[in-house]
């Protein structure tokens, strides 16, 4: 920073100007390099000596031409064990929150899901009282452009309840397809949504529309989900008829059109079309899924250049994650480099402690210039972005196996998603603000269904997605979760038995196993300052790992075999990239979190009311857009800034009497600290200003 304050103690408000005086301009525009002309086209006679310049070949886009599709599947190199055979074991997090937000999905009638599919389709919508926020249907009232969005949402998180054998979750969801394929059937047999065709009209003419492909998409990956997932074989047929509709409807646009449509949010519906063409070999989908490929973003991409400043965050995402797909199914490297170097960029240059991105919805600053972002709004790192980074880290890691995706997938899961679902209610938030100060908040029971409420209740039914892959010769534990794997091919099964974070140890213990060896391969967390100590049935194993890869076993072997493998923690403190003196702390992979109390909070401040209402997005679209943390009005708190006893932060942040707590010491207003995880209703801090 350019100054410092003159207390160790800034109110807020105070310091927001601090962080504002302290900013550095940026120049709006690159300046633009240009090879120099060919001198042997201007001038036959050769040159001098010393001054011959080679051709240079033209600079020509990586996706300079249109995209032609070809079928070459790319095998994964590994792949996580299918749901049905990994079981989350209780009194953990992770299955709390897994059953929290199972609770709240069965509070939502599916009469309630459907009543605008029924309305917009023109059928009886019976007695059922219709969902508000973005699914407020048109009656009378201003209507959201975005209804629809939430049930393909929660068809999706459906899907995935059933591949953990909820049978109740499997008969709501074939209920639901069963009723929107009626809809479907009254619209023609092909387009299906909750809003009229009307506004693919405004969307063709380039009038001002909500995001229309982005529903159609939730709905489209729903289906496809209960189809893989449920094993529901209508709700294929009705995605094939949605996909049909699509291509109808974008194979008459020239390219240049269909750019232009695609400035408008259209979220991954090429992932989606290319699921679809590998699930039933049909490169018809494929090439349908082509028409969404956004040139200005897969370009500069594709030749590693960060062209991501002023991007709406999660409009983006998912066409990573598409793109990685077009790769899986096509082998052209051009969609592999896209996925790559974007997941490489944001997640090193463009993301905070907590390992979310965005502020406000986009990225407003240029790589590393995080501080420059952080001071814009409070609006930092929505949900649906960290929801998004984490399917994008699984494709990448199926590719290349590195322990470094799931360093990465680790802070998200236990700092941004864990944390982000309301104890006992299932409630989730919009954004996780960073700025000093605040407060978390959470959307309704039925009337809020911000897009982050829908990835919300797909995250929360799948925490036991990612814990454990495979490849020929065996298996990876990746996360520390209190969990079981039955890996019935191989007639092999292993408990894993953990309070991690708060407790330093995991116990993996085999309960079945056929002869012959298995490799199984341990993740050794990268923020480890040593190789960790691991027992295999009570005796210390010689070799080790670093930390940052993979601790490899291969034996043979038997039920009632044990591994331990002690993780021993330690704080560290993380800077901002463009301001040393701004900095958070961390326990392990953990996030801490300056304990600010709750004066002030009352749940008007953190539940529903905190919508931006009046905001000029909603008149634009007719519909509140999210939370903020300013109103109803709280008193104003002072933000303690610290005095560093040493570059080591346990010299001055010391444990307190509580697991996984600390106290600052010898400050001029001591701090409690906690796992930002672990904190409701309280106000708190994460970033701190170090003298």
């Amino acid at each position: 920073m350019s100054k410092r304050s003159e207390s160790d103690s800034v109110s807020r408000r105070r310091f927001g100007r601090f962080l504002a005086a302290s900013g550095a301009t940026v120049p709006a525009l690159l300046a633009q390099q240009t090879a120099p002309a060919d001198p042997a086209r201007q001038n036959p006679t050769p040159p001098a000596p010393g001054n011959f310049r080679r051709p240079l070949a033209p600079d020509v886009p990586p996706f300079a031409g249109k995209l032609e599709f070809t079928r070459k599947d790319v095998a994964p190199k590994v792949e996580p064990f299918p749901m049905t055979q990994v079981r989350l074991l209780p009194n953990s997090v992770y299955h709390d929150a897994q059953e929290w937000n199972r609770g709240y999905m069965g509070r939502l009638g599916a009469d309630r899901l459907l009543y605008t599919f029924r309305a917009n389709a023109g059928l009886p919508v019976g007695s059922a009282k219709p969902l508000g926020g973005w699914e407020q249907p048109e009656n009378g009232q201003r209507s959201s452009e975005l209804r629809g969005h939430f049930p393909g949402h929660f068809l999706s998180a459906t899907a995935q309840l059933a591949a953990n054998g909820d049978k109740d979750a499997k008969a709501k969801g074939d209920y639901m397809v069963e009723e929107l394929a009626k809809c479907q059937e009254k619209l023609g047999g092909k387009y299906l949504s909750a809003f009229p065709t009307t506004w693919w009209d405004r969307l063709e003419k380039g009038e001002r529309v909500w995001a229309p492909f982005y529903t159609i998409h939730k709905i489209m990956a729903g289906m496809f989900d209960m189809y893989q997932l449920a094993g529901n074989r209508q709700a294929l047929h009705v995605l094939e008829g949605m996909s049909a509709w699509a291509d109808e409807w974008t194979a008459p646009k020239t390219e240049e059109h269909m750019q232009q449509i695609l400035t408008i949010e259209f979220g991954g519906i090429a992932e989606t079309l290319y699921r679809l063409a590998a699930a039933t070999n049909n490169d018809r989908w494929a090439k349908v899924g082509d028409r969404f490929q956004k040139k200005s973003f897969i370009n500069p991409l594709a030749s590693r250049r960060d062209e991501l400043r002023g991007l709406h965050v999660n409009t983006h995402i998912p066409q990573a994650i598409a793109a990685a797909r077009r790769y899986e199914i096509s082998g052209d490297s051009r969609f592999h480099d896209v996925a790559d170097y974007f997941f490489y960029e944001v997640s090193t240059a463009r993301s905070y402690v907590t390992a979310g991105t965005s502020n406000a919805e986009a990225w407003l600053a240029p790589p590393r210039r995080l501080m420059a972002e952080w001071k814009l709004s409070p609006n930092t790192a929505e949900c649906c972005c960290a929801y998004n980074m984490l399917k994008l880290a699984r494709r990448l890691y199926s590719w290349n196996p590195d322990a470094k995706y799931f360093d990465y997938y680790e802070r998200s899961l236990l700092n941004h998603r864990i944390g982000t679902i309301r104890p006992n209610v299932g409630a989730t938030q919009y954004y996780l603000s960073l700025t000093p100060g605040v407060w978390k908040t959470f959307g309704t029971e039925d009337q809020t269904f911000w897009c982050c409420t829908g990835s919300g209740v797909e995250e929360y039914s799948k925490l036991n997605d990612s814990i454990y892959w495979r490849d020929r010769d065996g298996l990876y534990v990746n996360l520390f979760i209190p969990s079981e794997l039955d890996w019935a091919e191989k007639g092999f099964q292993l408990r894993q038995e953990t309070k991690y974070p708060e407790s330093q140890t995991t116990v993996l213990t085999v309960t079945a196993a056929r002869p012959g060896a298995l490799t199984m391969r341990l993740r050794v967390p990268g923020w480890l300052r040593a190789a960790p100590t691991v027992k295999v049935n009570g005796k210390t194993l010689d070799a080790s790992a670093s930390p940052g890869s993979y601790l490899t076993l291969n034996r043979s072997w038997k039920a009632g075999d044990k591994i331990e493998m002690e993780l021993p923690m330690h704080l560290h403190a993380e800077a901002m990239p463009d301001d040393p003196g701004i900095q958070a702390f961390l326990y392990g992979p953990l996030v801490l979190a300056g304990d600010l109390g709750g004066e002030g909070l009352t749940e008007a401040h953190i539940i529903g009311p905190n919508l931006r209402v009046g905001a000029p997005n909603t008149e634009q679209f007719g519909s509140p857009l999210g939370p903020v943390n300013t109103t109803p009005p709280v008193p104003e708190i002072e933000i303690p800034a610290f005095r560093a006893a040493g570059i080591d932060p346990s010299s001055w942040i010391k444990p307190a009497d509580k697991p996984l707590t600390f106290r600052t010491t010898s400050q001029k207003k001591d701090v409690t600290m906690v796992p930002l995880n672990t904190l409701f209703d309280r106000r708190y801090s994460v970033y701190w200003q170090v003298l």
